[in-house]
């Protein structure tokens, strides 16, 4: 039934925010009973796909894309597995390493004028933002977004989500002050030569630097007495 569900969303052109409709409307669109009308509703809802509200102007909603829903999905579940203590920053990090070099790799293969003009604009802001942990923190995740963005695979781009949702405010808030802001530029400054001259290798190299230099700062920190 969510199946079905989610092809009349897109068989409507239905984006994040739209109104489905109620209960009683879609049982009779798609020519089912109310049980199992809810048993797919639940579904989508647990998806972060669809949402419901009561009262006056309530119904169903959009809430979002399939990619999107996945990203919100994988970034809850790590966020409370961060929170109970069952994965750790560092975990985290070696998971990012795992995904985000090869994306480099990727970017860099297949990266148009746009990409390089929405990396180079990223990288200025960081140098820009002269420290400041806030604005550090925004252009550094609008670089990663951007690499994720260019390597073009829609799956691979929403299994990044969590790195924004959730990992990078958390290694904000125990990194403050240990981050050298010089390196971090320099790092991201390789990472753009490279997709700047389509070079795979230089670039998941660059991408490798930045990750293991984040790691070993976090570690620097966690051994601090």
């Amino acid at each position: 039934m969510a199946a079905r569900i989610q092809h009349h969303i897109e068989a409507e052109g239905l984006q994040p925010g739209d109104f489905l409709g109620r209960e009683g409307d879609l049982c009779q669109e798609l020519g089912v009973s109310r049980p199992t009308l809810r048993e797919g509703l639940k579904l989508l809802t647990r998806g972060n796909l669809i949402r419901a509200t009561k009262g006056p102007g309530g119904g169903i909603f959009v809430a979002h894309t399939p990619e999107q829903g996945m990203s919100r999905s994988l970034s809850d579940a790590i966020a409370m597995m961060l929170e109970t203590g069952s994965a750790s920053l560092d975990e985290l990090l070696d998971a990012r390493m795992v995904l985000e070099v090869p994306l480099a790799g990727r970017a860099a293969h297949r990266a148009d004028l746009e990409t390089v003009a929405a990396l180079r604009a990223a990288v200025r802001r960081e140098k820009e933002s002269d420290g400041d942990p806030e604005a550090l923190a925004a252009a550094d995740a609008e670089v990663h977004r951007t690499v994720a963005a260019a390597a073009g695979n829609r799956m691979l781009e929403a299994l990044t989500g969590w790195i924004f949702q959730v990992l990078q405010p958390s290694l904000s808030e125990k990194l403050a002050g240990a981050i050298v802001h010089s390196a971090v530029v320099e790092q991201h400054d390789a990472l753009l030569a490279a997709v700047e001259k389509g070079d795979p290798p230089r670039a998941e190299r660059a991408m490798k630097d930045h990750l293991l230099y984040l790691r070993d700062v976090l570690r620097m920190v966690d051994t601090s007495p």
